[in-house]
């Protein structure tokens, strides 16, 4: 399968604390200043890192734990990375604006090399326009995007360190039907790429599984109101309410719900495992609230890295890390690793877009959430879990692990 890499190393950082290197902040970062190199050798080859995420709009939270994951892991890598963070918003043209601007340089400035690897946009759609351009540069993107048609493109410079919703939503489903003793789900969608994606994977699972959905209604991110849909719900004689929604729509569908339809049991997707969604709510209104998700870290009380990871990441950022963070870390720290190999096995030199490529496309690797691999269509991520919240507070506990073979 390729080779196995090195484990993970414990996280250091010499002679300045993490916290004064956090507050340096992502404008140091976008404007080109290493950050690694304050603290690593000098003799090491350093390498520009385009970071392209969504900080403005209704995915930036998923796109603020996207930089706080990666800017985490590009202080643990044995290279340098040399950051350059950009906002893409959250339209398909942004993303490609950034993607442009990240890469109209490629030339070597102050022993700084050309990128040979980009980090993606969450968005599908962001990720749908990003693919042609990667493949123009022959440069990997790395993503944590779940939009499942992105592997079905048939890009080999695509790597998605996420389930695919074609494997996530395998898991949302089966819950439903195997331990919530529902027969008659209400099924809410966004209407962007992302939510479109998973709720044509849950109709296809649900219906395999005999449950036809009573209802099922798409919502723009622009929706504040949710009561009109738990009506209709509830009027289909609904027994379970089944979400997919990015982060502010799921806390609004779910505080609505608790409201007009208390007993009403909620399964939503991997949105309501974020901390930052969580803490839109009260615990009472999470009670009995249960989501999919790739990891849950703050729960995962099993791995001594994960928990370095959590400690390190409270400590930056004064919060717990999703498992968007977490695949992004393991995504920046795989990458680092295989760079490191080439450099050592061949030098700097031979570290370019195609073999790094080649390695992500033959490396298998166990990071923080996961064992990743590509099943040959760049999916990488081939695990999700199921958690709860009890009511006692805003982290759930791991309820179901599914594992979901290629």
């Amino acid at each position: 399968m390729g080779p196995s890499l090195s484990p993970l190393r414990g996280a250091r950082v010499d002679g300045i604390s993490r916290r004064r290197l956090a507050g340096l902040g992502a404008a140091a970062l976008g404007a080109g200043l290493a950050l690694p190199a304050i603290v690593r050798a000098q003799s090491q080859p350093a390498f520009r890192l385009p970071l392209l995420v969504p900080l403005t709009g209704f995915a930036a939270l998923e796109g603020k734990s996207q930089r706080d994951g990666a800017l985490l892991a590009v202080r643990d890598v044995g290279v340098r990375f040399v950051v350059d963070l950009i906002d893409t918003g959250t339209s398909p043209e942004g993303a490609a604006t950034t993607w442009q601007r990240a890469f109209r340089d490629s030339s070597t400035r102050d022993g700084v090399r050309p990128p040979i690897a980009a980090i993606g946009p969450i968005l599908g759609t962001q990720m749908l326009a990003l693919l042609p351009l990667a493949a123009e540069a022959k440069v990997p993107v790395l993503a944590v995007s779940g939009t499942a048609r992105l592997s079905e493109m048939g890009s080999p410079w695509f790597f998605r360190f996420f389930p695919s919703d074609s494997a996530v939503k395998v898991a949302h489903a089966r819950y439903v039907a195997d331990k919530t003793g529902a027969r008659r789900p209400a099924v809410i969608y966004q209407t962007t790429a992302y939510g479109q994606s998973g709720r044509e994977q849950l109709a296809r699972t649900l219906t395999e599984l005999g449950l036809k959905p009573v209802l099922e209604e798409g919502v723009a991110t622009t929706v504040n109101d949710f009561a009109p849909m738990i009506a209709r719900a509830q009027a289909a004689q609904a027994d379970v309410l089944v979400l997919h929604l990015h982060s502010q729509s799921t806390a609004l569908a779910i505080r609505q719900a608790r409201t007009s339809a208390p007993s009403l049991p909620i399964v939503a997707g991997s949105a309501m495992a974020q901390p930052a969604t969580a803490a839109l709510l009260e615990p009472a209104e999470l009670k009995g609230v249960c989501a999919e998700t790739a990891a849950m870290p703050a729960a995962a009380t099993d791995s001594a890295d994960m928990q370095r990871f959590v400690a390190d990441y409270r400590r930056d950022y004064g919060a717990d890390p999703d498992a968007f963070a977490a695949a992004q870390y393991d995504a920046v720290r795989m990458l680092g690793l295989l760079v490191e190999d080439i450099v050592k096995a061949k030098g700097a030199d031979a570290v370019t877009g195609e073999t790094v490529r080649a390695a992500l496309a033959q490396a298998r690797w166990r990071g923080l959430a996961t064992e990743y691999f590509s099943d040959g269509k760049g999916n990488m991520a081939h695990e999700a879990l199921i958690v709860c919240y009890d009511g006692s507070g805003r982290v759930p506990v791991i309820k179901q692990k599914y594992v979901l073979p290629p």
